[in-house]
């Protein structure tokens, strides 16, 4: 990423909001780790990147390359493109090759926005593509009042404890996917509403094959939004 584009668009987005963190003492020294957040807006993925000591990548549909200006920009973000809903899980190798790199990767697992400081059901492919990179996770939380992000909006992003690979202790088998993501949601939604009981992240409906769409769960930017100034995360709203 160029340092200079990422830090005039951290700047921008410290004036334009009324934005802190918390748990800056969590953010982990090495870098390489899946950065696993709920999603609220099309600001988040920039706002994951404030903590962390080094640029993070991140998912964005292949769509938004065809502007070349406006792919040059969010590639200088970090973004890399993928094709949505194809179920293609090279994408997983994809993000497994960027961690090895020493590279931190944005994923959201519940693959759309939320209008609301709730964490819905998560799907499978952050706890794939940790079992497949072998990396830490390091949970996030991103919390503000009413459906959309506005003007000196009170923003506050939380900074959880990272969940060692050894503490996930992962393998590619179907039960282990769902026991990991388990584990992150509850991580995740800990942050967000205080409690990992009883979360929405799995709320009684029947799990997802482990290959299923295992790509739609990680960030895209999207030009659709105009009130601010940032790239939009891909949802399936």
């Amino acid at each position: 990423m160029n340092a200079f584009i990422r830090y005039s668009t951290i700047l921008v987005y410290k004036l334009y909001y009324n934005f802190h963190i918390e748990g800056m003492e969590n953010v982990p020294e090495k870098e390489g780790v899946i950065i696993a957040s709920n999603h609220r807006s099309y600001a988040d993925p920039v706002l994951l990147t404030m903590p962390m000591k080094k640029p993070v990548t991140y998912m964005a549909k292949e769509e938004l390359f065809r502007n070349k200006l406006f792919a040059a920009f969010i590639r200088m973000l970090g973004a890399f493109p993928v094709k949505r809903g194809s179920g293609d899980l090279s994408v997983i190798d994809q993000c497994a090759d960027r961690l090895a790199e020493g590279k931190n990767v944005v994923i959201f697992p519940e693959g759309t926005r939320s209008k609301e400081n709730k964490v819905h059901r998560g799907k499978n492919g952050v706890a794939l593509i940790a079992a497949r990179s072998g990396a830490d996770v390091l949970p996030m939380g991103i919390i503000f009042e009413g459906p959309k992000l506005k003007f000196r909006t009170k923003l506050t992003l939380k900074v959880g404890k990272v969940i060692t690979s050894e503490e996930l202790a992962l393998t590619e088998a179907s039960e282990d996917i769902k026991r990991g993501k388990k584990i992150i949601m509850n991580a995740i939604t800990e942050l967000v509403e205080g409690s990992a009981v009883s979360n929405s992240a799995d709320n009684g409906k029947p799990e997802q094959p482990v290959s299923d769409n295992a790509v739609s769960d990680t960030s895209a930017p999207d030009s659709s939004e105009k009130d601010t100034p940032s790239a939009d995360t891909p949802s399936d709203d």
